[in-house]
């Protein structure tokens, strides 16, 4: 990792030039996938008054036990009374969870990768309207022997400023089966991999801390396994 270079999730995750080299279009989503959570969610940077941005991720996803396929709707979205300005969501998988394309957004290069990802998509939102939301269509894979994670930073344009951040939170199930077609897996949940072997997947979820990171350009740092971001400029805050 040390010749790779780290981008920032919390505060300035990405620096505000980097390679999109693709632009992928998935339109397929799990039809079983449940209400909309923004559990693991937290305010980091000061929005513009008026502006609250939010993200939410289904409760309820399904992996192919063969193929290791599946489909996650992010959703993006201005709870706020004033319009949002131009905004990017950041779409970045972890561990046993890969994303392999999001609908009309473009692929991170691998150098610009946050620190312990293995893949990301860069998503220009626009401008939001006060009340709007816009849904993503997120195409991935979940190695069931393993853990997996995701994260959905909320920007400004420029990467400079990470208005809101959700996870990185697991998707994982106490008791997957791998004789099933496909094997259920639930938001924030304690996974135990399929292969009896695999460890317990830490908890990132509603309870967890997480903290703005500082200046533009530091590095996105990881607490062990459970993912959290931290800052030495900012307080944490809590979602109002």
């Amino acid at each position: 990792m040390s010749s790779r270079h780290t981008t920032t999730i919390a505060g300035s995750l990405i620096a505000a030039s980097f390679s999109a080299v693709m632009i992928l279009s998935f339109t397929a989503v799990a039809d079983d996938q449940g209400p909309g959570s923004s559990k693991g969610g937290k305010a980091v940077d000061p929005a513009p008054a008026g502006v609250k941005p939010t993200t939410t991720l289904p409760g309820r996803i399904s992996v192919d036990n063969s193929s290791h396929k599946t489909s996650i709707t992010a959703t993006v979205k201005n709870e706020g009374t004033k319009e949002s300005g131009s905004i990017r969501l950041l779409v970045v998988g972890f561990d046993g969870l890969r994303i392999k394309g999001v609908q009309g957004c473009s692929a991170m290069a691998e150098k610009d990768l946050p620190k312990g990802s293995n893949s990301g998509f860069v998503c220009d939102v626009g401008n939001l309207a006060a009340g709007k939301s816009k849904s993503y269509a997120v195409d991935a894979t979940f190695d069931l022997s393993r853990t997996g994670k995701i994260c959905l930073p909320v920007q400004d344009s420029s990467g400079k400023k990470t208005f809101w951040q959700q996870g990185p939170v697991p998707f994982g199930a106490s008791n997957p089966s791998p004789n099933a077609p496909t094997t259920p897996l639930l938001l924030d949940t304690t996974n135990k991999p399929v292969s009896p072997s695999g460890d317990e997947l830490p908890r990132t979820g509603a309870g967890s801390d997480l903290l703005p990171l500082g200046a533009a350009g530091a590095a996105l740092v990881s607490l062990g396994a459970a993912g959290l971001w931290w800052t030495q400029r900012h307080p944490r805050r809590q979602p109002s």
